[in-house]
Parts: C-alpha cells; sequence; structure tokens
C-alpha cells in the first residue's frame, strides 16, 4: 500500500476507541497487518448473529448497517465497524453490505493476536483503550 494511504489508515486507527492508547508505532505495527481489500456494491461484509473475527476500516466507499432487517447507520470513508471481534469471536449485533464499491483495510483476528504476542506493552495499551471504549459506552446508556 502506498505510504499516504498507509498514512491515512493509520490516522483512522487513531480514532477507534480500542487503539486510542496506542503510540504511533503501535498503530504503524496495526496497519502494516491489515489487508487492503476491495468489494464491489452489494457485498455483505459482516451478517448479524455470525461470528466476528475481523475489522474493518473504510478507505473510500459508503456501507449500510442494519440491525433485525432495519437501517440504522450509514458509514463512509474513515469509519470502522468490528473492532470487538478482534479480541472475541462473540456474534456480530450487525449486519453490514457494501452499498457502493467499496475499499477496506481488514485486521484479522490471527494478525491482531500475534501483534499482542510479539510486541511488549501492546496489550496494555489496548487495555487502556477498551476501557475508555466502555466509559463512552456507559455515559450514552445513562443519557
Amino acid at each position: 500500500m502506498a505510504r499516504l494511504r498507509r498514512d491515512a489508515f493509520i490516522d483512522h486507527l487513531a480514532e477507534v476507541p480500542l487503539f486510542s492508547a496506542l503510540s504511533k508505532k503501535d498503530l504503524q505495527l496495526v496497519a502494516r497487518r491489515a489487508e487492503d481489500v476491495k468489494v464491489d456494491a452489494g457485498k455483505v461484509l459482516v451478517s448479524e448473529g455470525s461470528a466476528g473475527t475481523e475489522f474493518f476500516v473504510i478507505v473510500d466507499g459508503k456501507a449500510r448497517v442494519t440491525m433485525r432487517g432495519r437501517k440504522v447507520a450509514q458509514l463512509g470513508p474513515g469509519k470502522f465497524f468490528g473492532d470487538l471481534a478482534l479480541l472475541d469471536r462473540a456474534p456480530r449485533n450487525a449486519t453490514v453490505v457494501a452499498e457502493t464499491p467499496m475499499e477496506l483495510l481488514v485486521l484479522g483476528q490471527r494478525e491482531f493476536a500475534a501483534l499482542i504476542d510479539e510486541a511488549p506493552g501492546f496489550a496494555h495499551k489496548l487495555l487502556a483503550g477498551l476501557a475508555r471504549r466502555l466509559r463512552e459506552a456507559d455515559a450514552k446508556s445513562i443519557q
């Protein structure tokens, strides 16, 4: 992947709550493990109820998010989904379908686990990011 695109991906990763405590060097490690994938409009990226094993960042294009058949969101460049699938294989809580041709960066659970094993301190930083995500979810549930 071209350096400019990789730098943009790193910037997008920095916005993901799970990765919010990672350094730029750590984010570069994550970016190197990700795969650049192009899909056609209509492609189902994740299905509600299926086990999740991948995390996605949208580089280009738009996706529709549905829960129980109802559209709940539209995602575009810079948005992400599936980050918690890196931590466990819980069922997906939504279906995401490409509305347009898309370019995505995809990080699989296996590649992510290898990062945790080989980078000292990486797991501690991830836990800090996860704690931030939980706090945000708690704050939303109270409102």
